[in-house]
Order: structure tokens, then sequence, then C-alpha cells
């Protein structure tokens, strides 16, 4: 079945749907979409971007930086 065949046959069944929470999950699905392709990033869209090296800079300067505690910050 061809793109334009499986959209036509999704149309039909969605027009017959009476169930209102499958309508309101096909919305949801079709909105995420619409929102994703409008340039929304998730986590998932950063995985990998940063090489090894560059991750265990990230991760050394994090612990560095959180494991100093100044005491006279909290007077």
């Amino acid at each position: 079945m061809n793109e334009e065949a499986r959209k036509l046959h999704l149309i039909e069944a969605l027009l017959k749907e009476e169930d209102e929470k499958v309508l309101s999950g096909v919305e949801s699905l079709l909105t995420r979409n619409e929102t994703k392709t409008a340039g929304e990033k998730t986590f998932k869209d950063f995985t990998g971007i940063w090489t090894e090296e560059e991750a265990q800079k990230m991760k050394k300067d994090i612990e560095e930086a959180c494991g100093q505690i100044h005491p006279d910050d909290w007077k």
C-alpha cells in the first residue's frame, strides 16, 4: 500500500471512529508530532552529540564544581 493509500485508509477509519478516547489519542499524537517538527527538542535529540572525551570533561567539571562546599555560603 503506497503512502497516499495509507493516508486515505486512516482517514476513512477515523471518520468511522466514535470512541472519544481513540479520537483524543489520535489528536494528541498528531499535536505532539506538529510540536516536535516545529523545533521543539527532546533529550533524545541530544544523545550522542558529544564525543567521549567531551562527555568525560563535562562529567569531571560537574563533579569538581558540585563537590565543593563553602560553609560561608550557608550563613
